[in-house]
This record gives C-alpha cells, structure tokens and sequence, in this order.
C-alpha cells in the first residue's frame, strides 16, 4: 500500500471543504454562541436583583423564601391565579410592544403610560354617545379604533418631533405622558365625569352588555390573545419583511441609511405610531375589559412597567410575552403579600426598581466574556 497516498478529505495535501451541513452545523453552533449572551446577561441580572431584594427583605426582618412562596401562591399556583396573572399581563405585552418597536430603529420610547391612559380615555369618550343607541358590537369596533388611532397619533408626534426638530424622543416621549394623564384628569373631572358617581371622578359606565367578554373557558380577557398575535406579527413584520430591514438599517446607522436613500423620517414616525397604536390598545381593554369607564384607575403604571418588560426582553417581540406573564405574576401577587406579610403594595414596585437598575447595569457586559465569542469576533478585538 502506498503510504505517500493522500488521505480522506485531502487532495495533494489540501484540506477539502466542509460539507454544507458541516458548515450549517457550525454555523449554527456559532449563533448559538453568540446569542447565548443575551440569554444569560438578563438572567445574571435577575439573579443580582434578586440576592439584593432579599437582603432588603432580611433588612426589615421578612424572609426571602416566604416572600418567593407568595409571589408563586399569587401568580402561578392555581388555575385562578395563573389567569389572574395572565390578564395581569395583557397589557404588558401590549406597552412593551410599544418600547420594542421604536428601539429597532434606534429610538427610546418610554410614553407608553401616556397612549395607554389617553387610548382608553378616547375608547371610553366615544362610547358614551352610543350606548344603548349602537350594537354593542360596532361599538366596541368603534371604541378599539379610537384607542388604537389616539395612542397611534399621541406617540407619533414624538417620533415627529425626534426627526424634523432633533427633539429627543425619551424626554419628550415622557412629557407627553404626563400631558395626556392631565388630559383625561381634565375631562373626567369636567365636562365628561358621571355625576352619578361623587367618590371617584369618572366617565358614564358603558355597561355590561358593551364589555368584552373572556375567552371561552377562561376568565382571561381577549386583550391577551390580542397580545400574542401583536407580538408574532410585529416579530414578522421587523425580520422578514423590508420594512423591518430598512428599520433596522435605521436603527444601526441613521447616516448610512440616509446615504442609501431609505425614507428616515418615514420610518421613524412609522414606527413610532405602531408603537402608540399598541398601548393605546392596551387602553381600550382596560376600559371595555376590565374597568368599564375611564378614570384615573387608567393611569396603574402599566406603560412603565412595559419599559422594563421590553429591557428585559432585549427588545424581541417575541421574548416580550414569557417576561410580561413573569411580570404579570409579581402584579397579581401583590394583594396576596400584602395581606399575609404584611408589606406594602409598593414592594413589588421595589423589585421591579431593583430589577430595572441592575438590568441597565449590566448593559456594560456585552462583549466581554469570551465565552461568548466567536472566532470572528475574537480576532476583531
């Protein structure tokens, strides 16, 4: 046998390529990779913001352990708190849409609070009218255009503001929802407040016949099937269509995307308006779902919770919905540690702080661990 023969996979000594499902394998690995980062960054993050919540809780003399207990007593425990939670959660996806949208293309919108209050002040405002004049059907049509269109608008002209006059979204994003919580203040407090009702200042109750039901078998409203159709239809809309391509163009390089003649302000009201219009969704199933009227009940902080929501999420429209079930769960808790550890509702609150600061923290550890690097990425630095 000639021992000079060359062996497999070599030619005169050359190395054959990879076969396509070697380089797919590898391929694959290398994203797996890479991605991983994403992954255990946030849960490194989860993990410090809890080991700190816990010291708090020992500070004040209450167990960490119990507290857990409650949090999944209240949140998962049982069929009714699991649906409890996942109605607590609707709306989280719905604001955390409207933050991960806009971050795509590079903005930070945090107004999420605003569109919602103002979406369901408009849904409620409008129903008024045609109560008991309209089908319930066509009303509720009717209600969710209007919540959808006003939140739409309400954020849009944030986005305008960033593109036409430099105006920074996160700043102005911010202000407006203050503006629009004085706005509803304004009316339900005024012209529009149901004098039937002197304890709590509020618009005319649209009625039981004009609600949105539950899914059938559950006690969960439709907004969280909404919610789940939102998130995989943006996540297709920004990954597989060329309006998600020219936004994420955008979002990488503003300069370079005006160089390649992409329409910047188009895109940026774009999607700042789809962003507006999914909290103000969010509104119009708190008043037509869960309250029956607009007031000041609408302002619950669920737009800022959504900002934390989409940070944890990294911002993927699809992250988005275990982390708003997860966030869900601690809102539906609460009532359930308050009464049996004697803590505040505002405890949560101190996690969710806790949770945000740390997450932001930890912004500064991508890209260091070489773990998580190719090859690639290794020879670049």
């Amino acid at each position: 046998m000639d021992s000079g023969a060359p062996a497999a996979g070599e030619v005169s000594g050359a190395v054959l390529p990879a076969a396509p499902s070697e380089r797919a394998a590898s391929d694959l690995a290398l994203r797996l990779r890479a991605g991983s980062e994403y992954v255990a960054i946030p849960a490194l993050a989860l993990a410090i913001a809890a080991f700190l919540f816990s010291l708090f809780l020992l500070a004040i003399g209450k167990s960490p352990i119990d507290f857990v207990d409650n949090i999944w007593r209240g949140g998962f425990g049982s069929g009714f708190s699991f649906q409890n939670t996942l109605q607590r959660s609707a709306p989280l996806i719905l604001t955390a849409l409207a933050v991960a949208i806009p971050a795509r293309i590079g903005l930070i919108m945090i107004g999420g609070e605003g569109a919602l209050v103002l979406g369901g002040f408009a849904s409620a405002a409008i129903a008024t009218p045609m109560v008991g004049v309209v089908a319930p059907w066509l009303t509720l049509i009717v209600m969710a255009s209007a919540g959808v269109a006003v939140g739409a608008l309400w954020i849009g002209l944030a986005g305008f503001l960033r593109y036409a006059r430099g105006v920074n979204e996160t700043i102005s994003s911010l202000l407006l929802t203050y503006i629009g919580v004085a706005i509803m203040n304004f009316f339900v407090e005024g012209s529009l407040r149901d004098l039937s009702n002197p304890n709590k200042p509020s618009t005319r109750p649209i009625g039981e016949a004009y609600m949105v039901g539950k899914i059938p078998g559950t006690d969960v409203h439709w907004g969280f099937l909404a919610g789940l159709i939102l998130a995989v239809g943006l996540q297709i809309l920004m990954t597989r269509t060329t309006f998600g391509f020219a936004a994420r163009v955008t979002g990488g390089n503003m300069r370079a995307a005006l160089a390649q003649g992409l329409p910047v302000g188009k895109l940026i009201v774009a999607c700042a308006m789809i962003a507006g219009a999914c909290a103000g969704l969010a509104g119009f199933y708190e008043v037509a779902a869960i309250q029956g009227r607009a007031n000041a009940s609408l302002a619950a902080g669920y737009g800022f919770t959504g900002i934390l929501v989409s940070f944890l999420a990294r911002h993927n429209p699809l992250a988005i919905v275990p982390v708003a079930i997860l966030f869900g769960g601690l809102v539906a808790a609460g009532g359930l540690i308050q009464r049996r550890m004697g803590l505040p509702d505002a405890t949560v609150l101190v996690l969710q702080g806790l949770i945000f600061v740390v997450l932001l923290t930890s912004e500064t550890l991508y890209g260091r661990f070489a773990i998580f690097k190719t090859a690639a990425s290794k020879d670049r630095t």
